[in-house]
């Protein structure tokens, strides 16, 4: 499916609460006019549950359950084998969470599902901290940011630890598809989920989702920074479809310093902060050059 023939129907309607330029909201929309009306959404705990889904209004024109914040995978795993029992194997049941409720206290249900390899879709929007309770680090946020639990002082000067590999992490799970992509980049983010509408068994795709509140941007810029994550090297586009690893688009390696520059979270980095990540950078993406050698 190419963009213009992205369907006019909206399954995640205007209305919500979101944040201008917000990376959840553009992708939810999206990813529903890809996935389309049989579907069954989960969704924890996250800004999307109460941009989108607070009693009594929801923006969701699917079937919606809000689920705790550490159980989307064994939802979304007992919601598709009762789908499956009343004959409804064809229903794409989707759990949709963020960073928090995927990365950290998510993780448990998310590997045990995966491990199973339950016939679910397992989605998150990663736009790097606990955004909906007020902006506190995640495991995915990345090294060197300001949140309010890694404030900028004289002893501390933002998230002293590098992101974690989710991706990399669900890969080791063997399960038939992995991927990240991003609302940067419109047409791959089509692609892959096109691609893990039609898969059978468990998916997993991770969606760089920039957020204006959090990261102090300009709301304008969602989009802009979305693609410099891409173009500094900051987030790799690929994909591991049953064991095969394939990068999608190779960076322009534009310096990491422009990336960092329009964000408020990043303002107080020193140029030795700024090298420590630069270098981070080049071995992340050596380290994954090397993974899609290894699984050509």
């Amino acid at each position: 499916m190419k963009l213009k023939e992205m369907p006019d129907e909206e399954l995640f309607t205007r209305g919500h609460t979101a944040c201008a330029g917000c990376g959840g909201a553009i992708a939810v929309r999206n990813l529903m006019k890809i996935l389309g009306p049989n579907t069954v959404v989960q969704n924890p705990a996250c800004c999307m549950l109460v941009f989108g889904g607070t009693y009594p209004l929801v923006a969701w024109k699917v079937p919606y359950q809000d689920v705790a914040f550490e159980n989307t995978g064994a939802c979304a795993t007992g919601t598709k084998r009762a789908l499956k029992a009343r004959g409804k194997d064809d229903t794409i049941v989707l759990g949709i969470a963020g960073d928090g409720g995927t990365a950290d206290i998510g993780l448990q249900s998310l590997s045990a599902a995966a491990e199973r390899n339950e016939d679910i879709l397992y989605v998150m929007y990663d736009n790097e901290a606990y955004m909906n309770t007020g902006i506190q680090r995640s495991s995915s946020t990345p090294f060197g940011a300001w949140t309010t639990t890694t404030p900028v002082g004289k002893v501390k000067a933002g998230k002293a630890n590098f992101k974690k590999d989710m991706p990399q992490i669900m890969i080791a799970h063997n399960v038939p598809y992995v991927a990240t992509t991003s609302v940067g980049h419109i047409q791959d983010f089509i692609n892959k989920f096109e691609k893990a509408k039609r898969i059978k068994g468990f998916r997993y795709i991770q969606v760089f989702a920039p957020c204006p509140t959090g990261w102090r941007h300009d709301t304008a810029k969602s989009i802009e920074i979305a693609k410099l994550a891409v173009e500094t090297g900051m987030w790799t586009l690929y994909e591991c479809e049953n064991g095969k690893f394939t990068i999608n688009r190779k960076p322009k390696f534009t310096p990491v310093e422009e990336y960092l520059k329009p964000q408020g979270r990043f303002r107080h980095m020193k140029p030795e902060d700024i090298a420590k990540l630069q270098e981070w950078v080049k071995k992340k993406w050596e380290a994954d050059e090397k993974v899609a050698l290894a699984r050509a």
